[in-house]
């Protein structure tokens, strides 16, 4: 997967760290010259030293290629600018934007940002969430990674289809906290039926998450 992140501040640094630990494709777009150099010595990246908003910049990254464009920089109007360029100008299907001010999350939403988040983790889990075939992927951390929550995303081969969640074989510790069906939330009961095009969302200690992914497959 290729990804295009804009911002080399403290968010940028580790998500394009995150990425690079995951082996994707990165390519970093930071306005400092000396921030550039620092983490081009310190990560095997690409560093493009320029204006994430500057239609050349963005060429020279070589957008068009982009799978998702995160704009990470620490002002919101920026990264809103630069995923609308990314949608309008490059016909980038994913956009992810960091947003400082939560206030801003729903103007976002309605000009076209694709997802928001204020996290690096939570942005490097979406990335990663559209790319990779895993049956779980994992959302957010809990109690210092502890736990996590994650989401089930139900497909034909899932061996979770037709049964009910009192049906389900999964450890003691875990727990299922709603289903995301046809953009309605669920709140199951022990009876309901998991179809496919379920979202599934599971809150499960670390340890036990390859059990889930085992059940969900059929394994």
């Amino acid at each position: 997967m290729r990804a295009v992140v804009v911002g080399g501040g403290k968010v940028g640094y580790y998500l394009v760290k995150a990425l690079i630990e995951k082996k994707h494709n990165v390519t970093l777009i930071e306005k400092n010259s000396t921030t550039c150099k620092k983490i081009a010595e310190e990560l095997n990246v690409d560093v493009i030293c320029g204006d994430g908003s500057d239609v050349e910049v963005l060429k020279d990254a070589n957008i068009e290629e982009a799978d998702v464009v995160a704009a990470v920089t620490g002002k919101d109007e920026e990264n809103l600018v630069i995923c609308q360029m990314a949608k309008v100008n490059f016909n980038i299907n994913e956009t992810i934007a960091r947003i400082n001010n939560p206030k801003n999350t729903a103007i976002f939403k309605a000009l076209g940002v694709d997802k928001t988040v204020c996290s690096t983790q939570v942005i490097c889990n979406l990335i990663e969430g559209e790319f990779n075939s895993e049956p779980l992927q994992v959302i957010e951390s809990i109690n210092s990674g502890e736990m996590v929550l994650v989401e089930a995303k139900i497909d034909k081969k899932s061996a979770w289809i037709g049964k009910s969640v009192e049906q389900l074989k999964l450890p003691k510790e875990c727990l299922i906290i709603s289903i995301v069906r046809c953009e309605k939330v669920i709140f199951p009961r022990g009876n309901e039926d998991i179809i496919e095009g379920d979202k599934v969302l599971i809150i499960i200690n670390t340890n036990r998450k390859k059990d889930v992914e085992k059940s969900i497959i059929g394994g």
